[in-house]
């Protein structure tokens, strides 16, 4: 569990949460870590980051984890959906994560396309994952279709975060942006959420999923659970950072809470260095070098 780098006396009783942030120096959050705070019922947090200045704030604010995710797809280069992402386009996103942080466990999500057709080519993406962009574990979606992927991966000892449910790397097979796990499907997916722990995953992602198959899933698990719109009854709390913090514009899914709205924050500060410049309040002589 991240300890202080001072050996003080004092720092002992944060030490019973695996996730506390120890001031002046905790070490970083490891997988065992997880596995830690979901014997000990302490939630984990987690958001998205995809480059240094969120990373160091969340990383500072004591988030547990940041994934470097797909979802840079719709949220930094402006694609529609995350099947146009390539590990090239992620691989500088996660590196600069990576470089960033002290403290959070840094995890690469791999794209689409970079391990559907095998073992090899999984565990080869992987490798390049933490080899190049520093990483300090990956994701990949997908249950009993991807068990043989991830127990190559984590054999080669590399860990991996889970992901099943809503898949966004599946949305057109699935038909779209559908809730998963209702009726006979709770099966699937509790098939699935075995499968993810058999081939040596550290944790799961449960991605829009009715609460009580969510509760039922992370019961039957040894390996924490973390949910995006799988309700309350999980290990952890994944957001995307730019829908928690009001940075999108238009539909949020139903799930999403915003916390801020830094797009309404931004807006007007653009308006305002706009109408400064403008009307030559910007620069005032304070701003100038003699």
């Amino acid at each position: 569990m991240p300890e202080s780098s001072t050996p003080d006396a004092s720092a002992a009783a944060p030490e019973q949460n695996p996730f506390a942030v120890v001031p002046p120096g905790p070490k970083r959050v490891r997988t065992r870590h997880f596995h830690n705070a979901k014997q000990q019922g302490i939630p984990i947090t987690g958001l998205t980051s995809y480059d240094m200045l969120t990373a160091q704030i969340f990383d500072q604010a004591g988030i547990d984890f940041l994934l470097v995710g797909d979802s840079a797809g719709n949220n930094v280069f402006g694609y529609e959906t995350t099947l146009p992402v390539t590990v090239d386009e992620l691989i500088p996103l996660t590196r600069a994560v990576a470089r960033a942080v002290t403290r959070a466990l840094v995890v690469a999500d791999m794209p689409f396309g970079s391990y559907e057709t095998g073992q090899v080519e999984a565990l080869h993406t992987a490798v390049r994952f933490m080899k190049e962009a520093q990483a300090h574990a990956v994701k990949l979606e997908g249950g009993v279709r991807s068990h043989k992927q991830i127990k190559r991966i984590v054999t080669s000892g590399i860990p991996v975060m889970g992901h099943i449910g809503f898949t966004p790397q599946s949305e057109h097979g699935l038909g779209g942006h559908i809730i998963q796990g209702r009726g006979e499907a709770a099966d699937r997916l509790i098939e699935d959420a075995l499968a993810v722990q058999d081939a040596g995953a550290f944790a799961v992602v449960l991605e829009m999923v009715p609460s009580s198959v969510a509760a039922q899933v992370t019961a039957r698990l040894e390996i924490p659970t973390i949910g995006v719109g799988a309700g309350p009854d999980v290990d952890g709390q994944l957001m995307v950072w730019t829908d928690f913090a009001g940075m999108t514009d238009g539909r949020v899914p139903r799930f999403v809470r915003r916390y801020a709205n830094l797009r309404g924050v931004l807006t007007d500060a653009v308006h305002q260095f706009k109408d400064d410049v403008d009307s030559g309040a910007y620069p005032a002589p304070e701003h100038s070098y003699e």
